[in-house]
Order: structure tokens, then sequence, then C-alpha cells
């Protein structure tokens, strides 16, 4: 479990969390949740500032408090480097800072950036530098949204927990986050391992570092009874996984996992996702997501499901 106020107190550390990602992918949102879980929280501030108000923070009563929130400032004509020295400095101060990247597919943050007629912090800043696009003329909303995942992919590269929010409502992003952060904090300091389940018609999980096709295994769609069902019903799970080859599988994918995760580990990864895929995402996918997870649970894994298309498939 993570450390309870006193410990944290008592070793003069506390929990950090950086927030950040594309612009318009729900920082606020992520910021807003972590409020509630009552964690100091701080947006906008430059990176150079971090590591000097962490110092502050430490140097309070922190019995108010779970630990220190911090969105990441986009406006800065330095970023990301700005952040990446800041993050170092952090390391150097003793303090291990949790990274949250979110992050959306194009199409959802244009329709988000249209519907609040709000300038991308990217096509403002290349506007102030007097930088033209590729067309020589102002950069295009879609042209800064790929500028800006592109000069981000540092910081998502060395992120704890990656949350693509095209498929969410603020709702459901909010019981997302709580979920994954939770599973994080439980395991503080070791490899965390996410399970996407996934339908291929609504297309795969950007975040996924691996993707595992499940359109092989028996079909319970075209079985009358189970078509209304899911994977996390026991009938299903028993026709997908329990003959073969679905039984066999999941015993060869176990090997393969177990051999693959300690090699992630020793390079130095914060996490692994794994997207777990059939046609619609209701059935295979979800049985096999679901007896993996119990599976990776059961031998003390840190690790958290999601299931992205099961109400669509």
């Amino acid at each position: 479990m993570g450390a309870s106020f006193e410990d944290v107190n008592a070793e003069g550390s506390f929990p950090l969390v950086i927030v950040g990602g594309l612009s318009g992918a729900g920082k606020s949102t992520a910021i807003d949740v972590f409020e509630d879980l009552r964690f100091f929280v701080v947006d906008g501030l430059p990176a150079s500032i971090v590591p000097k108000l962490t110092a502050l923070f430490s140097g309070q009563n922190q019995l108010q408090f779970r630990g220190l929130v911090v969105g990441m400032y986009f406006r800065d004509r330095t970023f990301p480097q700005s952040w990446l020295e800041a993050l170092e400095e952090l390391k150097l101060q003793g303090l291990k800072p949790q990274i949250i990247f979110m992050e959306a597919r194009n199409e959802v943050l244009v329709r988000r950036y249209s519907s609040t007629r709000r300038p991308h912090p990217v096509a403002q800043l290349m506007a102030m530098d007097g930088k033209e696009g590729d067309d020589c003329g102002p950069l295009s909303l879609d042209g800064a949204i790929n500028l800006e995942r592109e000069r981000l992919y540092p910081i998502k590269k060395m992120a704890d927990i990656v949350i693509d929010t095209s498929d969410y409502s603020v709702h459901d992003l909010r019981k997302m986050i709580q979920r994954k952060w939770t599973a994080l904090e439980e395991g503080e300091g070791r490899l965390n391992i996410q399970i996407i389940s996934f339908g291929f018609k609504y297309g795969p999980p950007a975040e996924a570092d691996l993707i595992f096709d499940m359109r092989f295994l028996p079909n319970p769609y075209f079985v009358q009874s189970m078509r209304p069902l899911t994977g996390k019903d026991e009938a299903v799970a028993e026709y997908v996984l329990g003959v073969e080859p679905g039984k066999t599988f999941l015993v060869k994918l176990r090997e393969f996992l177990e051999y693959l995760f300690p090699l992630y580990e020793a390079e130095g990864r914060y996490r692994v996702t794994l997207g777990i895929g059939c046609t619609g995402g209701r059935h295979r996918s979800v049985a096999v997501s679901e007896a993996l997870y119990k599976s990776l649970k059961e031998s003390n894994y840190v690790v958290s499901i999601e299931h992205r298309h099961v109400e669509l498939g």
C-alpha cells in the first residue's frame, strides 16, 4: 500500500505527481480528481519553479495533504526540455515524481478545440515566434496537435500512467484515473502493467506497447444465448478459455509475459501497456484480459485493467 501520512512526514518526503499530456486531452479533469483525493494541486507554473515549490511544500505541515500534484505548463518556448531538466532536479532532491500522461486521438482533440474555440498553445507559440507552417501559412490545428505530440514524446516515454481519453465521458475518466492511480500507488517503484481490452473495429489503444489479437479464439457472438453477455460472465469465459486453443494459449501468453516483464524492468521501464483485442471488444478480449489480470494479481504484479469497448461491442 502507499505510505501513510505519518510515514511520509517521518521520511521527509511525500508523493509527487506530475500531470501532463496533449492539450485538450483531460489534464484539468485529472488535476481535479487529485484535488478531491486531498492532494495539494498547482497548475500553470513554469517548469523552473517546480523544484522550488517542492522545497516549500516539504517544509509545511504535510498532514493536511496526501501529497503534491503539479500540472505541466505548456506555454513555454523551452518546453519540453525545461520539464526534462526539472524532473532531473527533483530526483536530485530525493523525490520520485510519478508522471501521468493524458492523450487522445487527433480527431477528438480537433473536435474539442473546435467546440471551445480556444487557440492551441503550440500554434500560439509559433505565431508569437513568427514561425509558419510547412505551407507557408499559419499552423493548422491538426498540425499544432501533431507537433505537440512529437515534442511530448520524451515525457510520454517516461510516464508511469498513460491514459487515452478519446472514448471517455468526464465521469468515466474520473473513475479511470482513480483506479489507475490506486494500482500505481500500491506498487510504487515497481513495473506498472496496464491491460486494455478493445475492439479492432473501433481501433486499438494508442498507448499500448504490445497488441495481442484474440480473433483466432471461438467467438461467443455467434451463440445466441451468449451474445448479450460479456467476457466477464463465466459462461463466456469458459467458452473462450475452457477448451483448446484458448486453454493452452493463456498458459503460453502468461509464460511469455513472465519472461518479458523482468527485461522491461532491467531496461528501466516504468510501465507496460498490453492491448488485448477481438472484433468488437466485448467477449473474447474481455475474457482473456480478465483471466490475465487475475493471474498477474495472484502473482503480486502491479496491474490495472480497462475494458475500453465492452459496451460498444
